[in-house]
C-alpha cells in the first residue's frame, strides 16, 4: 500500500465536507484501498479514530467486483485497452466492440443460447439504472409510430407497466414509478396520464395466482412487466420454482413485453442470468446487465432486446455506449471467469455459505435474524424487529468486526396475504472468494453479532 494518513488530520478529508450527502449520515470510515476481498478501512472519528481495520467485502453492491479489487487480469485490459483501443464512439465501429459481442453473441457464443443474435441486439450504458431507463424507453417506443406520429396500430390500449412490491430498479426520475414506496415518490412528479402516458401498477412478487388473476383481467393493457430475477433491496427473495416462467409465459400469451433487470443478479446466481430454470434459458424481450459487468473498475451496463425493439433515429444516444476501453475490461474478465470455471465453483461456494449462514447465524441468534434465504453466492439474512430497529450501529458493528455488507431495505408491508419483511443484510462476496473465505465472512459476522447483543443487552 501506497498510501499514507495521520490520524490529526483524518477529519481534514477533503470529501466528508465536498462530497454531496446521499445518504443523510455515512458510515463513520474511509478507505484507503483494497486487495482481493480485503479493503483497508480507518475509523474517520471516534475514540478510535485513526486506528486501520481489515475488511472482508461481501457487499455484492454498488461497486460490485465479481473478481475482487486489483485484479491482474482487469488490469492488464486496462492497460493494454489505454495503449491500443482508442476512444471512438459507437457511431463508429470498434474491433474491441466487435471481439466482445462475438464472444457473447455468435453462433457459440457464451450467451448465444439465451440471446441468439439473429433475435437480439445490443446497447450500453454508464451505469444500471441507465440501462433500466433505456429498458423502459425500448417499451414505451414499442406502442409508437413513428413514421406516422401516433400510437402503433394494436397497442393503442397498451397504457400498464406492470411491477412488483418492493422491487428496486435504480434511482432516476424515469424508474421512481416503477417503486411501490412512498419515502422515494413523494414530492417528486408522477408520470402524466395522457398523452402517452403510463399507469405503474404492483403485484406481490412471486405469487403466482396474483400474476395470474392480473393478467385475466388487464392482460390486453399491459404493455411490459419489469422483473428482477431475484428482488435485491427486498431483501434478496427468491420465487417460487416455475414462478419467472410462469410470468415469461403471461407475457407472451397476452402481447406484453418482459424486461429483465439482471443489474443485481448478474453472475451472481451460479450462473451469467437469474431468469433461468431446470429447464434453461427463461426467454425475455429485455434484458439489463450490469454492476460485475463492468469488473469493479468501470460503471457500466448492457441492454440486450429484440431486434423489433428500437428508439426513434439519435433519440438515446449514451457518451458510454459499448466505447472500446470498456469492452476491453468486459471480454477480459469474462473470459478470465469462462477459462476458470467460475461460475460453476461458485455454485460450490454459494451452497457452502448458505448452510453456514442458517447453521451459525439465523440458529445461533434468533434475537437478530428470522431467515437467511438465497441463489448462488447473493444472500440474504433478514433481520429480526430489534436488529432492524438499530440498523446503523448494527451496520457499524459488522465492520468493525471484518465484514463489509450492505443493507437491503426490505420488502416491508406485501398484499396477498404476504408476511412483512425487515430489512436484510446481504452477504455477496466476490465469486474469487474460497470457502476458506466464506468460513471468515461468517465466523466474523458471528462475532459481530455477539458483540452486538453484549452491547445491546
Amino acid at each position: 500500500m501506497t498510501h499514507g494518513h495521520d490520524s490529526d488530520t483524518i477529519e481534514s478529508w477533503f470529501d466528508r465536507t465536498m462530497h454531496m450527502d446521499q445518504y443523510g449520515t455515512r458510515l463513520p470510515f474511509g478507505s484507503l484501498g483494497a486487495k482481493g476481498l480485503t479493503h483497508r478501512f480507518v475509523e474517520l472519528s471516534g475514540a478510535d479514530r485513526g486506528r486501520e481495520l481489515n475488511v472482508l467485502d461481501a457487499s455484492g453492491g454498488y461497486a460490485s467486483a465479481c473478481l475482487g479489487a486489483g485484479s491482474p487480469v482487469v488490469g492488464s485490459a486496462l492497460s493494454r485497452a489505454v495503449a491500443e483501443a482508442g476512444y471512438v464512439t459507437d457511431e463508429i465501429h470498434s474491433w474491441e466492440r466487435s471481439q466482445l459481442l462475438e464472444l457473447l453473441f455468435s453462433g457459440d457464443g457464451l450467451w448465444a443460447e439465451q440471446f441468439p443474435a439473429d433475435e437480439y441486439h445490443v446497447a450500453g450504458r454508464n451505469s444500471g439504472s441507465e440501462g433500466m431507463e433505456l429498458a423502459l424507453r425500448l417499451a414505451l417506443e414499442s406502442r409508437f409510430d413513428r413514421r406516422r406520429l401516433q400510437p402503433a396500430e394494436g397497442r393503442e390500449d397498451r397504457d400498464i407497466v406492470l411491477a412488483f412490491e418492493g422491487a428496486w430498479h435504480g434511482w432516476t426520475g424515469g424508474l421512481l414509478p416503477l417503486l411501490n414506496k412512498r419515502h422515494y415518490r413523494i414530492g417528486l412528479p408522477s408520470v402524466a396520464p395522457e398523452p402517452y402516458g403510463l399507469t405503474v401498477r404492483h403485484i406481490p412478487f412471486g405469487h403466482v395466482d396474483a400474476a395470474r388473476e392480473f393478467f385475466a383481467r388487464h392482460g390486453d393493457r399491459v404493455l411490459a412487466v419489469v422483473i428482477e430475477p431475484v428482488q435485491g433491496d427486498a431483501g434478496i427473495i427468491v420465487p417460487p420454482a416455475g414462478y419467472l416462467r410462469e410470468v415469461a409465459r403471461l407475457c407472451t400469451d397476452s402481447g406484453a413485453l418482459l424486461v429483465a433487470d439482471e443489474v443485481l443478479t448478474f453472475a451472481k446466481t451460479g450462473q451469467f442470468f437469474g431468469m433461468a430454470d431446470e429447464n434453461g434459458p427463461i426467454p425475455t424481450d429485455v434484458s439489463v446487465v450490469g454492476k460485475s459487468l463492468g469488473m469493479g473498475v468501470l460503471s457500466t451496463s448492457m441492454v440486450i432486446a429484440r431486434r423489433n425493439l428500437t428508439v426513434r433515429a439519435t433519440g438515446a444516444i449514451s457518451t458510454s455506449d459499448l466505447r472500446p476501453l470498456t469492452c476491453a475490461v468486459i471480454r477480459a474478465g469474462l473470459e478470465h471467469i469462462q477459462a476458470e470455471g467460475m461460475l460453476e465453483k461458485s455454485r460450490d461456494l454459494g451452497e457452502h455459505l448458505a448452510k453456514r449462514l442458517d447453521e451459525e447465524l439465523v440458529t445461533v441468534f434468533p434475537e437478530l435474524y428470522t431467515e437467511s434465504r438465497g441463489s448462488g453466492v447473493m444472500h440474504g439474512v433478514e433481520l429480526t424487529q430489534r436488529a432492524a430497529d438499530r440498523l446503523g450501529e448494527f451496520r457499524e458493528t459488522m465492520i468493525r468486526s471484518g465484514v463489509f455488507v450492505e443493507f437491503m431495505g426490505g420488502a416491508g408491508r406485501r398484499s396477498a396475504g404476504l408476511r412483512y419483511v425487515f430489512p436484510t443484510m446481504r452477504v455477496a462476496p466476490p465469486i474469487i472468494s474460497t470457502l476458506a473465505d466464506a468460513d471468515a465472512i461468517v465466523e466474523r459476522l458471528s462475532a459481530g453479532s455477539r458483540h452486538f447483543l453484549e452491547v445491546s443487552a
